[in-house]
């Protein structure tokens, strides 16, 4: 596993699962790495998850894990360098969390004294429903000031939750400020140089902010929601989000629409008999 999961890695150079599967190698491979595929057990599976468990870490964070093993094998098999590929099991999913920001929680957040490049990637997510990794990705190459567009894509084509999204007012003066002042081609940088982690920045943001469970995802989270609260439609909020089908977005954010289901309670008013 040590060599499927070095060769999945090189074969996706430049690729955010990449990256991730850099750290989830850092749990994964200690128990797996040592093993030939069709020597993975059930029961090894099991072990580990619940290793993981008693050392603290959520059933979000070991699915992600185990889906990495998972990813790897059947690339694998795809590549033709496995045969046959072992049954991973993986603790259950957890539901999507409902948390997103309020516009005070937002104001807020937005108000903390933080490093300007912890604060201009928060902006950015929140104006533009960006994952964390797409932003800390972004180069000045994909800003266009005269269209006021950013495009979130890389020159790999597009990615899950990647697309060209409008600069709105509230990021333009921030951007136009990052610009006067870059040292490099990245957005988002510290000293010159791009930046590959903001958590611990982010987190002290929070905190200052006194705000609970809030993690970069709940930014792209409440972006969506506010927009779907304010009416927009869910083929524009699935563009947003660089969904590739509508139905995705209106499962998770019609509800929050102003006229969800309004059509449908309207057929069930009753006890009104008109006279006549």
């Amino acid at each position: 596993m040590n060599d499927i999961w070095s060769e999945y890695r090189r074969d996706n150079a430049g690729r955010s699962i990449a990256v991730s599967m850099d750290y989830t190698g850092r749990s994964i491979l200690p128990f797996f790495g040592h093993l030939r595929p069709d020597q993975i057990t059930a029961a090894d599976c099991k072990h580990y998850i619940a290793d993981r468990r008693a050392a603290g870490r959520q059933d979000g964070t070991i699915w992600t894990q185990m889906n990495h093993l998972r990813i790897a094998l059947g690339w694998a098999k795809k590549m033709g360098l496995v045969e046959m590929t072992p049954y991973i099991e993986r603790p259950p999913q957890p539901k999507p969390r409902d948390r997103y920001l309020t516009r005070d929680e937002i104001d807020r957040l937005l108000s903390v004294e933080c490093a300007f490049h912890i604060r201009l990637a928060i902006l950015i997510m929140l104006t533009t429903a960006a994952r964390v990794t797409a932003v800390l990705e972004l180069t000045w190459d994909r800003v266009d000031f005269d269209r006021r567009q950013i495009d979130l894509r890389t020159g790999d084509g597009q990615r899950k939750g990647r697309a060209i999204v409008p600069i709105n007012d509230t990021l333009l003066d921030a951007l136009s400020t990052a610009r006067d002042a870059a040292l490099s081609d990245s957005v988002v940088e510290w000293a010159g140089r791009p930046v590959r982690s903001i958590k611990k920045g982010f987190r002290a943001a929070v905190d200052m902010a006194e705000l609970k469970d809030v993690s970069p995802h709940v930014l792209r989270h409440s972006a969506a929601v506010h927009m779907a609260e304010a009416g927009v439609s869910m083929d524009e909020i699935s563009q947003y989000l660089g969904h590739s089908n509508t139905a995705i977005t209106a499962s998770v954010y019609a509800r929050y629409s102003p006229g969800h289901l309004r059509k449908a309670a309207s057929a069930l008013k009753f006890g009104g008999r008109q006279n006549g």
